[in-house]
Parts: C-alpha cells; structure tokens; sequence
C-alpha cells in the first residue's frame, strides 16, 4: 500500500480532472432534453384553424404567469411580412393568463404564421409558433427562428455557467464551513485559503457572465446582445435580473466575511494554540482562546446568514418559487442548497487537506464525518419533500423527463453515500492525530533505543533523522553567527526538509492514503450529481408536465422527431391498363411547407404515365380540410409539389385519386401521421 499511494494519487487528480469535462459535456446533453415550465394552452384564432373573415387581433392563453415584451408576438402574413400592429396588450384576469396583439385591417386571404417567446416564471424562456388561414390555405414564406429558446450556443453557454456558479457556492460556502467547524488551524492553511478563495471569484465571475447573457437567452438568442444596455436595463427589471443583482451585493459581504476568516481570525487561532502551549508549561492564561471563540461565533452567525442569502437567490427565481406550497418550498430550498454545500464543499476541502496538508488531524476529518452525516439527512428530508412536490404522482417518475433525471440523481447519490461508508471506515482506522505523533517524535531523541522496541529498521531510521537534525542544528549555528543570509537560507532549508518528512509520513500511513481515495472517488461521483442537479433546475417539473398532458391530451414535454412518410399502395381504376402502383413521400412531413412526390407504376414495375392524379388531406379531429393539392408532371409516371402546407400535426386523412382514362379513375384513403 505504501509503495501503491504515490503512484495512484496522481492518477486519481486526472481521473477528477477529466471527470470534470466529462460533466460539463453531461450537462449540455440533460440541458438539451430540458423543457420550459410555462405553456401555450390555447389562442385565438385556434393553431389550424380556417376563418371566414380576418380577425382584428390575435390572443394567446398560457398555463402560469410569463413576462412578455412589446415585441413577444409577431404575426407574418405569407410573404413573412410582419401584420401585427400597436403594442401588446395584457388581458389577464384571475387564475388565466392571456395576451393579445393587434393585426392590421383588411388582411387578404392565405395562411398566417404566429410566432411567440417570452418568460416564464421560473426563469427560463419560452417560445413556439402555430399557423391560421384566412379564407383558405396558402403557401408561405414566413419563416421563425429554428431553434426553441434558451437553445443555440447560447442555451449551452447560459447552462454551463449556470453549473459553475453552483460549483462556485459549494467551493465557498463549503470550504468556509469545514474551516470554521472542522479544523480551524486551516484557517491559517494556503491551499484551503486558496479554494474559498476560488470559490468565491467563480460564483462572482458566473454571476456577472449570467447576468449578461439573460438578454440573448431569453431573446434574440445572439451573443453580441450581452453588450446590449438597453436589453440588460429590461434584465434588471425582472426577477432573475433581481436575483443575480442581490447575489452579486452579497457576494461583496462574502468578500468582507473571507478577508476576516483568513486575517484576523487565523491571526486569533495561531495565537490561542501558542497560549495552550504556554498553558502546559504554566505560563499562559485564557485571554486569547476566548477572543478565538468570540471571533468564531461572530463569523459562524454572519457567514450563515450570507450563504443562505445567496441560496435564496436561487430559490426566489427558479423552481421553488412557482408552483404549490412556494412558502415552504422557498426556504426548504435554501436549506438543501446549504446541506448540499456543506457535504460537498467540505469533501472538496477535506480532499485537499488530505492531499496538500501533511498534518490533517483525524479529529478535523471525524468533525466532518459527523456534519457530512447531518447534511445527508436534511437532504434527504428536503429532499422527500421537492420530490413530491415537483414529480406529483407515481407515473410521472418514469413518464416525464423531470422524473428520469430525479431517478438519475438518487441512483448517484447512492453510489456517493456508498463511497462515503468506506471513506467513514478509512476515518475509524487513522493512526494518532498530527499532535500526538508531534509529540511522540519531540519525545524520541535516541533512534537506537526506538529502535530495540519498534525493529532495527525504524531505529536505525530514527537514528539517522536525529543525526541530520543535530547537523542541520551545528551548521545553522555556524551560519548564523557568521552571515544572517546564510542562516536564513539554512532556516528555510529545515522547512523543507521538515514537510518534506511529514509527507514521507503521510504517504507511509496507508489508513490515511485509503481514505483520500475514497474521498476524491466521493468527489468524482458528486461532480456528476451536481452537473444533474443543474439539469434539473432548468427541467419541467414532473407535476406540471402532467397537468399539461391533460388539458391538451399530448405529450406537451418531447414531441417525437417528424420523420418521413413513406406509402406504397395497389390500385385497380377497373379500366383498360387500370392496374399498377402508386408509390409516395411526404418530407419531412411536419406542419409548414412540405415536399410531395407521387409515382405510378405498371404492373411490370415500369413507370406508368396516366392522365391525372390528385391529392387532398383532411384533419377530422380539428374539422380541417380537405385541403388539395394538385402536383406537377414532372416525367412519365411522376408526379410532385414542392409547397404542401400542413397547418398542424396530427393523423391526416390522406386521399390520393389516380385516373387512368376519361371514365376510369380510383381513390386511395389513407391515415399519416404528421408530426
């Protein structure tokens, strides 16, 4: 195990490494899957829908309050020219929400495209389109934007940062945490000053990068518009914008929290264990512990007071703040988010302790053992809690994407908690704290005599280390009565000299190598929790998607890819040379224009040229159609149109009719699914 430590150490630093990337990969594919929690549940005219007269404005009714501008709803004749006309009007009243825009008089007849985006109330954008004919269908030109909102390199970049400023406030308010409950002479520590440190500056570096992309990402969807002062003025405006404003404000207080843990308070707790020093030796007196516990208390209050601030920023804008039961749900939120934080922020630190510090005491890491254990169990009953609150029912577990990744995220927090007994274990099997062998290796100054009780080996070990401390303390003598450089330059040297045989120490101690395995495994797996946490933010909840599938009686969250469609019939017109094969394709068979192919072959599989072919679709469900078409000859037993508008998905009746002579023609019926 000695020999295996070092090697495997650095190993484990890359597989946390490209763990790392690999979650940030993750949580660009979850992100992609996400679904918004506001819906369109209805308007008028209806999606599809053919009317007599043009109407005087458009309205549009959604499931839950959204946050719309001038500008949210465009409605484009066929030439994809703009009609809508006066800004927006809000006609919401009681529990419906419902917008409307003005069109311009006198609308010819054709096919009219609506297209919408907006906000909605858990902070995540909105968008969709749907069509209306006026008269009767036509072609169209209208073309809107190709990807959903929030999507784009954009949506990646906005869910990307969205999981480092996560990260940030773990690394933050973790570090602090284990710092001031666990082992406080880490106070004084340079690689866990530099974590909280780092900690801080991403979740503030996230912050003002979110800040600027909320234009693009609930807009234009361009990431020049970051730079927009017009757009970021209408950011502040809004709840997110509020939120992200009050995160960075209290960020500075962090800053304010963090120069006192690392100055005064390391000053106070160096102070205190030199007084505990001098109180062995019946010199000192308990001026300087009390300050210490003072100094603690005051930071341990103030700190938590600011870290759940900052998790409030969340929970005033994301999911808790919608839906059932938002006063509970609020500050069970800020109570998960601060257990989460100290769980894995303090196995962060305690990670690099293990790794960077060679004189961790094993009471700092059974002080964590026991926080880590406390913040499992509030996550579990918060936990309990949003789960019922967000999947709703049994079906929804394994019906709704929401569910799926919550299933996702128990299976790895199993696997944590697993990882985490073993780390309890290595924790149960340490050897002496760091002051107990401190004391023990003052205590041993002659290596032979350590040697006869412990082994040859170790004595003569012993041995030698004593006569390279009584030769660095002869020439350290001689240096510093000779030149103050030297002596200085030989002082530093015995630093070194000294970590560097706390080090060989540690390495040797197999309990302690285990347990910093065990724990950076505990970190690899909670990377990958986190990186499903934030997909989970941006996620429909389970409980809303069902509500969606029973008013409208579709899957609202993951429409099925429009796919082609593809038909090969026989026929018989009854006539002289009536026999043969009609043969086709619908691309991409999706509603907007579409392109249509038909064939007809002979009996001998040889094109088959006939006077006629017509086609029609209907809709019956929404009372729609029959809408014609009539393709072009193209060649001999060919047949296409390159304009078949298809208002609206669902199963269209298809009715293809083949004439082969004056008298003699036939009807193939047919149902495809569109959409």
């Amino acid at each position: 195990m000695t020999a295996i430590a070092p090697r495997f150490g650095p190993q484990l630093i890359r597989l946390l490494l490209v763990t790392a990337v690999l979650t940030v990969g993750l949580l660009g594919a979850l992100a992609g899957t996400a679904s918004a929690h506001a819906a369109l549940t209805g308007s008028d005219p209806k999606d599809g829908a053919v009317v007599d007269v043009a109407p005087r404005e458009v309205t549009l009714t959604f499931s839950e309050q959204i946050a719309m501008g001038d500008d949210s709803i465009r409605v484009l004749d066929p030439s994809s020219k703009r009609v809508d006309v006066a800004k927006m009007r809000d006609l919401s009243q009681g529990g419906t929400v419902r917008y409307a825009v003005g069109l311009k008089p006198g609308l010819p007849d054709g096919t009219y495209t609506v297209a919408w985006q907006a906000v909605s109330a858990d902070s995540h954008p909105v968008s969709g389109a749907f069509t209306f004919s006026v008269g009767a269908p036509s072609a169209t030109t209208a073309t809107v934007p190709d990807q959903e909102a929030g999507g784009g390199l954009v949506g990646t970049l906005y869910d990307t940062v969205r999981y480092i400023s996560y990260a940030g406030f773990i690394l933050l308010v973790g570090g602090a945490a284990f710092v001031l409950a666990c082992w406080q002479r880490g106070a004084s520590v340079r690689p866990l000053q530099r974590l909280v440190v780092g900690g801080w500056v991403t979740l503030t570096a996230a912050t003002l990068v979110l800040l600027l992309l909320r234009t693009p990402y609930t807009g234009s969807g361009k990431l020049g518009d970051m730079l927009d002062l017009g757009g970021l003025s209408d950011v502040l405006d809004t709840k997110t914008g509020a939120a992200l404003v009050s995160r960075l404000l209290l960020l500075g207080a962090a800053a304010l929290f963090i120069a006192v843990l690392f100055g005064a308070y390391a000053k106070r707790v160096t102070e205190a264990e030199a007084e505990a020093e001098a109180e062995m030796d019946g010199e000192g007196n308990a001026e300087a512990g009390k300050a210490k516990a003072d100094l603690a208390f005051g930071l341990s209050l103030g700190g938590t007071v600011v870290a759940a601030g900052i998790a409030g920023t969340w929970a005033l804008s994301e999911h808790a703040s919608t839906g059932i039961q938002t006063g509970l749900a609020m500050p069970l939120d800020v109570l998960h988010l601060l257990a989460v934080a100290a769980w894995l922020g303090g196995l962060v630190s305690l990670l690099v302790a293990l790794y960077r510090v060679p004189d961790l005491e094993r009471a700092a890491v059974r002080r964590f053992s026991r926080i880590a254990f406390t913040s499992v169990v509030v996550l579990a009953v918060t936990g309990l809690y949003q789960s019922w609150r967000q999947v709703g029912s049994w079906d929804a577990w394994t019906g709704t994407s929401y569910g799926q990744l919550l299933l996702v995220k128990i299976g790895l927090i199993a696997v944590l908690l697993g990882a985490a007994w073993f780390s309890r274990r290595w924790t149960g099997l340490l050897g002496e704290d760091a002051k107990t062998a401190k004391t023990a290796e003052a205590g041993a100054e002659a290596g032979v005599e350590a040697g006869v009780k412990v082994g040859v080996k170790a004595g003569v070990k012993a041995g030698v280390d004593v006569a390279e401390e009584t030769a660095e303390e002869d020439v350290a003598e001689a240096g510093t009565a000779a030149d103050p450089e030297r002596a200085a330059q030989l002082a530093r040297q015995r630093t070194a000299l000294a970590t560097a045989r706390k080090k060989r120490d540690r390495d040797a101690d197999t309990e302690r190598s285990g347990l910093r395995r065990s724990v950076l495994i505990e970190a690899c797996v909670a990377l990958v929790v986190l990186a499903v946490t934030t997909a989970l933010t941006g996620t429909e909840p389970g409980r809303t998607q069902e509500k969606e599938v029973s008013r409208t009686g579709t899957e609202a969250a993951a429409p099925a890819p429009a796919r082609p469609v593809n038909l090969t019939e026989p026929f018989d017109t009854g006539g002289t040379k009536g026999k043969g094969t009609l043969r086709l394709t619908i691309d991409p068979a999706r509603p907007g224009t579409n392109l249509m192919h038909v064939w007809i072959d002979g009996p001998d599989g040889k094109p088959m040229d006939v006077p006629e072919v017509k086609v029609a679709y209907t809709l019956k469900s929404q009372q729609i159609g029959p809408l014609p078409v009539v393709p072009e000859r193209l060649a001999a037993g060919h047949w296409s149109a390159g304009n078949v508008q298809i208002p609206m998905p669902g199963d269209w009746h298809l009715q293809v009719t083949v004439r082969t002579s004056d008298i003699d023609q036939t009807t193939i019926e047919k149902n495809v699914k569109i959409g």
